[in-house]
């Protein structure tokens, strides 16, 4: 087992009826509120409207902001950003998907920060000297509405530059959460197809952990393993009943603890999201959408690379059986069940389906090169992803 460090400081709030308390809990931390949520926020306008009215309710001073994309953008970062300044805002609110958390985290350390903006995010590798993580925040409360990507309690954070179209991430504890209010009946109303696609999001994050990380972490294994299993069996149940809150809440708990660190500590690489990332940039393509159409193809192109632990996700996972003949056998099987799974509650599998064609693959690549790779000229992984590889999973997925 390797070294690793471990720290979350983040004060969940979770249950059915909790979005009662965050009037009182946001005025622990500050007075004027910047209320942050979506450009189309119609689907929970009414839950908007309340939240805005507790908050005054208590003496808060408000400031709505409702202009985050689903794949939010900088200039989106920096309108907040200004308006905070503009008002003296001392504490966020974040209301909403995992896009809006992002932003949410970018805004509060924005307002501190000196300098271009796009400079917080670290994750690049154009040579500039000025990249600079943030190093402070202001208060952030967050209130999921989707439960994907875990943002309520981790320090990350994703965006896109408007002009490069460049879709990457930072990080900073700074920009963990002081209080986030998680209360699964806000999920009872999403569209099939974005409960569909955030659990898928929820089983990638864990997965690429699962088959990317230590070779030896038999108890992270087993938790990343039984966060897949609870998702595959809960998002059945609620996609066939909607207001199941129960499962609702299982899905919920599952994403949190699939990025909050608990999972893989001291072990993050994320080399499927990377691949993920240049489709939703350049296609607006939500991003559990852009997920499992690599997810499966970057299975099939590495899994010979790591067939012990292909293996183990075969059998933990999805059952298979010895019955299936060798290693590579039991292995692939894993992986068409997987994808047989994703089919199964509606969510893409392939590139065609966006209109995607073979000459615009080698763009894809490159995009993901100058984004992703390290100076070393490959994506972090195990095992390490060249060009050609990258190129062959999108080939695979097409």
């Amino acid at each position: 087992m390797n070294n690793f460090e471990f720290y979350n400081p983040v004060h969940v709030i979770f249950g059915a009826g909790e979005i009662k308390r965050l009037a009182q809990e946001t005025k622990k931390l500050g007075h004027k509120v910047l209320l942050v949520s979506y450009k189309d926020h119609d689907f929970f306008a009414d839950l908007l409207e309340n939240a805005e009215k507790s908050l005054k309710d208590l003496g808060l001073e408000v400031v709505c902001l409702y202009n985050i994309s689903e794949n939010p953008r900088m200039s989106e970062v920096a309108e907040g950003v200004k308006l905070s300044r503009a008002y003296g805002i001392d504490v966020l609110v974040g209301l909403g998907g995992g896009s809006v958390m992002d932003a949410t985290k970018l805004i509060a350390a924005g307002v501190l920060y000196e300098g271009d903006l796009w400079n917080m995010v670290f994750s690049r590798h154009d040579n500039t000297t000025d990249i600079q993580p943030p190093q402070k925040a202001l208060p952030v409360v967050m209130i999921p509405t989707v439960p994907a990507t875990g943002s309520e309690m981790n320090p990350t954070a994703v965006v896109t530059n408007d002009e490069t179209m460049e879709k990457s991430y930072t990080w900073s504890t700074c920009m963990y959460p002081k209080i986030s209010i998680v209360d699964p009946e806000l999920t009872c109303s999403l569209p099939p197809f974005v409960t569909a696609c955030s659990a898928a999001d929820t089983i990638a994050h864990v997965l690429e952990f699962h088959l990317t990380g230590f070779e030896d972490a038999p108890l992270n294994n087993r938790i990343q393993e039984g966060v897949m299993l609870t998702v595959i069996e809960q998002v059945k149940k609620v996609l066939e009943k909607p207001d199941d809150v129960s499962a609702r809440a299982h899905l919920q708990w599952a994403s949190i603890i699939a990025l909050n660190g608990i999972s893989q500590p001291g072990d993050g690489w994320t080399p499927m999201h990377q691949l993920a990332h240049v489709l939703s940039a350049q296609y607006n393509l939500p991003h559990g959408a852009s997920l499992t159409i690599i997810m499966p193809a970057w299975m099939k192109h590495f899994y010979t690379a790591r067939l012990n632990r292909y293996v183990q996700f075969a059998q933990r996972v999805f059952k298979v059986t010895d019955s299936f003949g060798s290693k590579g056998e039991i292995a692939f099987e894993g992986i068409k069940r997987f994808e047989e799974f994703l089919k199964s509650i509606g969510v893409p599998t392939q590139l065609k389906s966006l209109g995607i064609e073979e000459s615009d693959l080698p763009k894809l690549a490159d995009e993901v090169v100058k984004i992703s790779f390290g100076q070393d000229g490959l994506l972090r992984s195990r095992p390490p992803a060249t060009r050609d590889d990258v190129l062959k999973v999108y080939q695979l997925a097409l």
